[in-house]
């Protein structure tokens, strides 16, 4: 394990809108290397958690979902780099010390640094890869859309990188408020997304929806955007993240939530117009993508009735493995296992309970953040 000081953050930039779309696109096309943001079964050097501490809203249930985190963290480390960021990093290393594997513990880097709350998808650094070498793009979280404060939660990444541990380029893009779970990349250059998300009022107000197109494309190197016009699940507050609806994996595949309960009027009509949309798209060849549809879960209602937004499409690719969110209804959580199984041969399928996650609004893929092959350095023996 190596235990890293958070230093202090730095202050963000003005910047001007048309001249900001326009010259990056500009430099995209005729100046810059050809910068990618790998898909994310490409090969990975880490993944981060962002871990649950009691000063967030995880308190009321802070002993369950640790249980939670520790088991993605012995997923995790058995396997790959592990970088955990928490504001408590030594009680955290002595919690892990106590009840992981002492060889599993020499795979995590500890980052201290204050932190408003665990969705590291969507604070996290996106990572581009170049001939110029990883660019850990750094851009505004703002708390889904203004819903939650998030001030600490955005300043993570500039203290991650001032720590050394990351081996690449810095790239300044806090004018711009966008989340990782609100993109899939195939890493070729297609990005899919939704317009209820990305093209939402309550984040970056001040652009047109050609702008935060033509930005989007210019700052994460790709060529187009497959934009979703429906499909949303009922109780989240991430204004429907691509995440949790519908995934690109390898071979031109996506795999998506599909409703089946005729009776389900929050999701039935509204996921069959998604399924639609998706059947429609086609690759950069011109050819249809291959369809997995895995099955929505039984509802899940919290204490007050509310429907929680349980999905089995917010899973996480690793290099060896995936694991799948899970809720303790045997028979969809196999279905939606062997389902996403058939999307990645070879790869183990790991479910993990998320019950305890889903109490947040959010899953698996939203706790977590990969980095790219190459980006992150080992472990200190």
């Amino acid at each position: 394990m190596s235990l890293i000081a958070y230093p202090p953050a730095r202050p963000e930039t003005d910047y001007h809108l048309d001249a900001l779309v326009k010259n990056e696109t500009r430099e995209v096309s005729e100046q810059r290397p050809r910068r990618t943001l790998p898909a994310e079964w490409e090969p990975q050097s880490a993944v981060q958690l962002t871990w649950p501490h009691a000063a967030t809203d995880w308190a009321p249930m802070l002993q369950e979902v640790t249980k939670t985190y520790l088991r993605l963290a012995y997923e995790i480390a058995t396997r790959q780099t592990l970088i955990i960021v928490t504001p408590e990093a030594d009680a955290v290393s002595r919690l892990l010390q106590q009840q992981l594997p002492s060889k599993v513990l020499g795979h995590i880097h500890f980052v201290s640094a204050p932190t408003d709350d665990t969705w590291a998808r969507d604070h996290g650094f996106l990572t581009l890869m170049g001939t110029g070498g990883c660019e850990f793009l750094d851009f505004r979280f703002n708390g889904w859309g203004g819903k939650f404060g998030a001030d600490r939660d955005n300043a993570i990444n500039r203290a991650l990188y001032a720590t050394g541990l990351l081996q690449g380029h810095y790239v300044d893009c806090l004018d711009f408020e966008l989340e990782g779970g609100s993109i899939e990349s195939d890493g070729r250059g297609t990005l899919l997304t939704t317009r209820a998300c990305l093209l939402n009022a309550n984040r970056n107000a001040a652009m047109s929806d050609a702008q935060r197109e033509a930005l989007l494309l210019a700052r994460l190197g790709a060529q187009r955007v497959l934009w979703l016009s429906h499909g949303a699940l009922e109780g989240d507050d991430t204004d429907a993240h691509i995440d949790t609806l519908a995934r690109l994996c390898p071979a031109d595949t996506i795999v998506y939530v599909k409703c089946e309960d005729a009776t389900d009027a929050a999701h039935y009509a509204s996921l069959g117009l998604m399924e639609q949309e998706l059947q429609a798209l086609r690759t950069a060849e011109g050819k249809p993508y291959r369809l997995i549809p895995v099955p929505l879960p039984a509802p899940i209602y919290d204490a007050e009735g509310q429907r929680l937004p349980v999905t089995y499409a917010n899973f996480l690719i690793m290099n060896t493995a995936v694991l799948v969110p899970t809720y303790k209804q045997p028979t969809l959580d196999e279905r939606a296992m062997n389902a996403i199984a058939s999307a990645f041969p070879g790869r183990d399928i790991v479910g993990i309970d998320c019950r305890p996650l889903i109490y947040q609004h959010g899953s698996l893929h939203c706790a977590t953040m990969q980095y790219p092959r190459g980006a992150v350095r080992a472990p200190e023996a």
